[in-house]
């Protein structure tokens, strides 16, 4: 190495010699609007299952395992599974059709232990108070249930989006034909012919894109919180200690406020 320049970061973005430029370009639109779709999948999965969680019925035992079954699965097997099942009904897979699920399903478990966390510390009490106000249900969810429990929410954003950015194993054998994500874009550069330094460069980018993510969430929580702050006049450690649980309950927010 000689030097100090960005010429190979250039080269995944600009045709030079021998260059992936094009097929890096497709590969990581696919891989983002990829991730993108299964953060929203999972997060609406998780919240949607998570709540039916917040009353015992029937067979939640049942459930509950059966969703940690897929954090066990292996990802080669469940990728596998999932295109000979296809092929078994007589349909082609595709994007958005199998690697979509097949990530969704990888991201779920994390996801829904994270609102379950959520809703283990979410007091019940504040609906109730709604309730007797005169608001409806769907009020009721609108204005008090989502305000208290979107930082879970955009938790379970976060997993779906990381995992499937980064995933292989439960994407390879999932998509159809001419497609291609990032993570799979790279194994073939790597097997394909000699390793040049782009590639290197490529995979910091990928891990650049994982940080950004998650340093645009905790600013964006940041944002929410100083500007609940502003309006209600509640202090910046009450709304910490109440929305991220690092206290239990009103008990906490009211030793917050008497500080």
């Amino acid at each position: 190495m000689e030097g100090f320049g960005g010429s190979w970061w250039k080269a995944l973005w600009t045709r030079t010699p021998r260059s992936k430029a094009e097929e890096i370009k497709q590969a990581g639109k696919s891989s983002l609007y990829l991730a993108l779709a299964c953060g929203a999948l999972t997060s609406f999965l998780a919240f949607t299952l998570s709540y039916a969680f917040r009353r015992r019925f029937k067979g939640d035992g049942v459930v509950f395992y059966l969703v940690l079954l897929c954090l066990m699965a292996p990802g080669f097997l469940l990728g596998l599974g999932t295109s000979l099942f296809w092929q078994t009904m007589g349909l082609s897979t595709g994007m958005w059709k199998t690697a979509l699920g097949s990530n969704a399903i990888w991201a779920l478990p994390f996801a829904f232990l994270v609102m379950m966390a959520v809703w283990n510390r979410y007091d019940k009490h504040v609906e109730e108070a709604s309730r007797d106000l005169g608001a409806d249900a769907k009020t009721t969810f609108r204005e008090v249930t989502l305000p208290l429990v979107w930082t879970g929410i955009f938790g379970c954003f976060l997993f779906g989006f990381t995992l499937s950015w980064n995933e292989y194993d439960r994407t390879v054998l999932a998509l159809g034909s001419g497609e291609i994500t990032l993570p799979i874009q790279i194994f073939s550069f790597t097997t394909a012919g000699v390793i040049r330094p782009d590639l290197y460069a490529l995979g910091t980018f990928t891990t650049l894109v994982s940080l950004l993510a998650m340093g645009a969430l905790v600013a964006f929580g940041i944002f929410r919180l100083r500007k609940a702050q502003r309006a209600g006049g509640v202090t910046l450690e009450t709304k910490v200690a109440e929305e991220m649980g690092q206290a239990a309950g009103i008990d906490a927010g009211a030793g917050a406020r008497a500080k």
